[in-house]
């Protein structure tokens, strides 16, 4: 499965450290929220491609919402960028009524603590498999993008080589998106982890390296893996013209 970009909603630090380190060996990217004021914050810069959520949030200081992770789910609902993500409701909440509760406010799963990584991983990739092409990531701010023969439509999220389509990961297209915008200019890697990850995550650097060669192995079939040109001490940059 594609690497996605998950927010683990958790103020216990221990069980946000062991979620997050479970997803992370699983190849995906985490950021984590103590609260839900932090994570509207987070929501503000990025979306993700799933969120795992505790229901039990604390109180929030200066002023800021101090939402339940049930109110949580319900305001995400009603905004338009948040309206498809998928949630996942991690809490120790087990009664029945609680996963009603849950699921009819407008959670797609519902895992009770404690947890095993393996099922919790397994529910993860089930609702990445589920949720919608356009649920995480809320493009069309810009028209589609036609170079050398490559087509990238954001309103769509398809990536096209003539005819044939390209299977890319949300952040290998995400990536791709803002390399092609500007052929030719050379982008460094901490300016790439700011425009596909932003600037409330916290990534090493060679996270871009990572990504970039899947994002290089998934245009290989058309041909078009060499238009991502390394550029030593520098970065990356989308050769417009003739490779």
């Amino acid at each position: 499965m594609p690497a996605a970009h998950i927010l683990v909603i958790e103020n216990d630090r221990a069980t946000q450290q062991l979620i997050a380190l479970n997803l992370g060996m699983a190849g995906h990217i985490v950021s984590c929220a103590p609260d839900a004021a932090s994570a509207l914050m987070l929501l503000e810069h990025d979306c993700p491609d799933l969120i795992l959520l505790d229901w039990t949030l604390p109180e929030c200081r200066r002023g800021l919402s101090g939402l339940s992770g049930l109110a949580l789910v319900r305001r995400l609902r009603t905004q338009l960028h948040t309206r498809a993500l998928p949630v996942m409701m991690v809490t120790a909440r087990a009664s029945e009524a609680d996963k009603i509760m849950a699921l009819e406010g407008g959670a797609d799963d519902y895992m009770t603590k404690p947890f095993s990584p393996r099922e919790m991983l397994a529910r993860v990739h089930a609702l990445l498999r589920r949720a919608p092409r356009s649920a995480g990531w809320h493009s069309g701010v810009h028209d589609p993008l036609d170079t050398a023969g490559l087509r990238l439509d954001p309103h769509t999220l398809r990536v096209m080589a003539g005819a044939r389509e390209l299977a890319l990961g949300r952040v290998e297209f995400k990536l791709l998106d803002v390399l092609m915008r500007h052929p030719g200019r050379i982008h460094s890697r901490a300016q790439l982890l700011d425009q596909v990850w932003g600037n409330a995550v916290y990534l090493e650097e060679r996270t871009v390296d990572t990504h970039v060669g899947r994002l290089r192995s998934a245009l290989q079939p058309a041909g078009y893996q060499r238009r991502i040109e390394t550029v030593r001490g520098s970065g990356y940059r989308f050769v417009g013209a003739a490779a």
